[in-house]
């Protein structure tokens, strides 16, 4: 089978590897889209520790083509997402849900301790307890399931009230995806700050009541100018200097939300006082859970979850490098790579 493989930072080779067979719980998985995130950028440049070779990609569907002789809630023919981590089960974490904190945990193409090779190849060996039946919903949607499970995960740590205001900093695949997540859940007002006109165009088409450029005028005079009070600034670029910038929004009383990925071993100021005498929170939020991966596949079989319009390139295999380049140069905005054609 094809597989595009990370043969070192920077490097992405496409290959021909022996195609997986299934353990007793396994599932052998015909992959028929995966989305480019930037978790498999960050393992492309290194900032996420990785042991190469290695297959990236773990937002992904397509079909069920092999099963190990213990599987029996799947089939071949089945149609399903994959859940991209592998929790043990066994930790204080996982018994209480929060797989995404699992101390034993293994990724299939994404970030962790112990990383196998994930869904940017025509196959991928997934064991059954981590996929998700999808009907009929088409495989480039299912694959948002991943990144939609971690915005409903986002949404959850706000713990947020119907009504709340909401300002989201940066409108890239996730922000848009946050936009929609906190308007399911109930948010009143949605600003979302973005310096890409398309990408605060597109924010406007799927319900931001407020979209704001911040390179044009202070983003907090902006906001000061719309609404009363921020309940929760979300801050989805993933920068040290932006973190401040969405906390220095937040309410007294109010969530700030750290979801981007920033860089490790950075730091940022915090009164501590501020922190205490406005009763502020700030919030990390990690990846996903089983039941939000769960609900997300719910959301997108209802349509209430927009994806055709974030998928800005459709690309095969041979399309991670060139993924890579665009997402370097903030072109565009999901990337769909399809390793078996569309």
């Amino acid at each position: 089978m094809k597989s595009a493989v990370l043969t070192d930072q920077r490097e992405v080779t496409v290959s021909d590897r022996e195609r997986p067979s299934p353990g007793d719980d396994d599932v052998i998985v015909e992959i028929g889209a995966c989305g480019v995130c930037m978790t498999d950028y960050h393992l492309y440049h290194g900032t996420f520790p990785a042991e190469f070779p290695v297959v990236p990609g773990h937002e992904s569907a397509g079909e069920v083509v092999a099963t190990g002789d213990g599987v029996s809630n799947f089939e071949e023919g089945d149609r399903v997402a994959v859940f991209p981590g592998i929790p043990c089960g066994e930790c204080d974490f996982c018994k209480e849900g929060k797989q995404n904190l699992c101390e034993n945990t293994v990724s299939m193409g994404g970030a962790g301790d112990e990383i196998l090779d994930g869904a940017f190849a025509e196959y991928l060996r997934a064991p059954a307890q981590c996929l998700q039946d999808i009907g009929d919903l088409s495989y480039s949607a299912a694959a948002f399931a991943e990144p939609l499970a971690c915005c409903i995960h986002g949404v959850d740590r706000a713990d947020i009230e119907s009504g709340d205001t909401i300002v989201i900093v940066g409108a890239g695949p996730i922000g848009l995806l946050l936009l929609q997540a906190f308007r399911a859940s109930g948010a009143g007002t949605i600003i979302v700050s973005e310096i890409v006109d398309e990408r605060r165009e597109i924010a406007t088409q799927l319900g931001a009541d407020y979209v704001v450029d911040p390179t044009a005028e202070s983003l907090a005079d902006q906001v000061d100018e719309l609404v009363d009070r921020v309940d929760v600034a979300v801050e989805a670029v993933g920068l040290p200097a932006t973190i401040e910038e969405a906390h220095s929004l937040t309410s007294p009383g109010g969530t700030t939300l750290v979801f981007g990925v920033p860089p490790q071993n950075e730091s940022i100021k915090i009164d501590p006082f501020e922190l205490y005498y406005r009763e502020l929170e700030m919030v990390g939020v990690f990846a996903l859970t089983q039941n939000t991966f769960s609900r997300a596949v719910t959301l997108l079989q209802g349509d209430r979850i927009e994806t055709e319009r974030l998928v800005t390139d459709e690309l095969g295999l041979d399309g991670l490098q060139t993924a890579f380049d665009q997402m370097e140069n903030n072109e565009g905005l999901k990337k769909m790579i399809y390793p078996n054609g569309r």
